[in-house]
């Protein structure tokens, strides 16, 4: 594995944003995870969710109990968890060795699963509302280096998303949260120029039908 300048890993003939370093779970996100769009209304709750528990710590932990999430909150099923006795579930959720025990994190999820229900019921799906928040083309770095991406730690319509689910009652979720999540979910395509993966990604935005 050689280290390029700026900001890519070469691994055989894949080139790699740096951040996923030398992990292979963490290499295996950035190639087929990462940036590629998203319309399942689990997998968009499933990332609102866990980028909420990130919240002090690195990804690669969360990435690496995400199926004990999985497995702990219903699949991300936000329409099961609005069903939950909150009381009781919390209780058992802080004796889960397989996630971060956090009470005010989890207590975010279990109301957030309310929201996200009304919110899909005025939308008609969690992809119509969260793809409203696509920025526009012209509004995005013209090329995409280490640097420009180090700068976009969250963006106009990230504020504005998270100011918008604040309003309608989501917790633990601020515009640095919202900017990731529109990262990882492939609202924007913030692979370097360079990373193999972009091209990727770029070709699965073309393609995607955006919700509505």
């Amino acid at each position: 594995m050689t280290r390029l300048s700026p900001g890519l890993i070469q691994d055989g003939d894949q080139r790699r944003c740096w951040w996923c370093g030398e992990h292979p779970d963490y290499q295996h996100y950035h190639d087929q995870e990462w940036g590629f769009p998203v319309d399942d209304d689990h997998r968009l709750f499933e990332k609102l969710c866990l980028e909420g528990f990130q919240s002090g710590l690195s990804w690669l932990t969360i990435l690496r109990k995400r199926d004990n999430f999985r497995r702990a909150f219903a699949d991300f099923d936000f329409e099961a968890i609005a069903r939950w006795r909150a009381s009781s579930r919390i209780d058992r959720l802080l004796a889960d060795a397989g996630i971060v025990r956090h009470r005010g994190k989890i207590e975010a999820t279990l109301n957030n699963a309310k929201q996200a229900v009304a919110l899909a019921e005025e939308f008609g799906s969690l992809a119509a509302y969260f793809w409203r928040w696509e920025p526009e083309p012209r509004t995005r770095p013209k090329r995409m280096t280490k640097a420009a991406l180090t700068q976009l730690g969250r963006s106009p319509e990230s504020i504005a998303m998270a100011k918008d689910l604040k309003r309608r009652g989501f917790a633990f979720f601020g515009p640095t949260t919202a900017y990731a999540f529109m990262q990882a979910m492939g609202l924007v395509n913030d692979h370097l120029d360079g990373c193999t993966t972009r091209a990727q990604v770029e070709r699965a935005r073309e393609r995607f039908a955006r919700p509505t």
